[in-house]
């Protein structure tokens, strides 16, 4: 069977954690055939970025525009889109209805703390998002205060959609307390909470990417946005607790994005 085909639009991670790397990775364990356009390219390994270099807009736009003529895409979703002039030239897509199952992943910061987009950047698509994914603290970035407890994760899940995406997921990951990763859904009428074991680790380098991506896969196999959304939650979690005793670097290690399809071999 003709696998979907989904467009991760990000940038390029050197040290191939997160970013177009990792999104691919991504696409290849979970049935999806990926493509991609890089929006820039980084200089950074596990123990930090070392330097950020967006692409120009016009470049972006040839390599959009060379996946639209030739593929029919499932699924799209954004990352790293580097400056508001490239943020202009993909929301020109969305707006134009050629970006399906739109995911807005509106990265701001790395794991490591480097800032890698600006709000303005990101918030230009959320009117054309399905779903967007912002970790708690670029939702606090989007609305202007503190994010850190679960109510206040899903008063401001409510406010960002008032911008336009029909779905928030704001992320807590290693932002809340306790035994549990808490992320919190809105749907468009009610705010879910989504609660799962946290995996003890500290090698959590490309999280975020990986989440919306695993998204962005699952509407491009069919699912609906919850079922996508709870999916892309277990399937990170179990990325974490594949990697947590690797060594790949000195600083905060990738995920074992293609751990999941060893362990379902596992348990057939």
């Amino acid at each position: 069977m003709t696998p979907p085909v989904v467009l991760t639009i990000a940038g390029s991670d050197s040290g191939a954690g997160a970013g177009i790397q990792a999104d691919l990775k991504v696409c290849a364990a979970l049935g999806a055939y990926g493509t991609s356009v890089v929006t820039a390219t980084t200089a950074q390994n596990t123990l930090g970025v070392f330097g950020a270099y967006p692409v120009l807009p016009d470049v972006v736009t040839a390599q959009l525009d060379a996946v639209l003529a030739d593929f029919s895409l499932r699924a799209v979703k954004t990352g790293m889109l580097g400056t508001p002039e490239i943020a202009s030239v993909v929301a020109a897509r969305a707006r134009a209805g050629l970006l399906p199952n739109l995911v807005v992943d509106p990265v701001l910061v790395s794991t490591s703390g480097h800032r890698l987009g600006v709000v303005g950047a990101a918030e230009r698509l959320l009117p054309y998002a399905l779903v967007t994914t912002p970790n708690s603290a670029e939702a606090a970035a989007i609305v202007g205060r503190p994010v850190t407890t679960p109510t206040e994760m899903a008063d401001a899940a409510r406010e960002i959609a008032s911008g336009g995406p029909r779905y928030v997921v704001v992320t807590g990951g290693d932002r809340t307390a306790g035994t549990e990763a808490v992320d919190v859904l809105w749907t468009g009428t009610e705010s879910q909470m989504l609660s799962g074991p946290r995996v003890d680790t500290p090698h959590t380098h490309g999280t975020g990417c990986s989440f919306s991506t695993a998204i962005a896969v699952r509407l491009g196999l069919g699912d609906p946005v919850p079922d996508a959304v709870r999916f892309a939650k277990v399937y990170v979690a179990a990325a974490l607790a594949g990697a947590r005793h690797w060594r790949l670097g000195g600083g905060r290690g990738p995920l074992d994005h293609l751990g999941w399809n060893r362990t379902t071999a596992d348990n057939d």
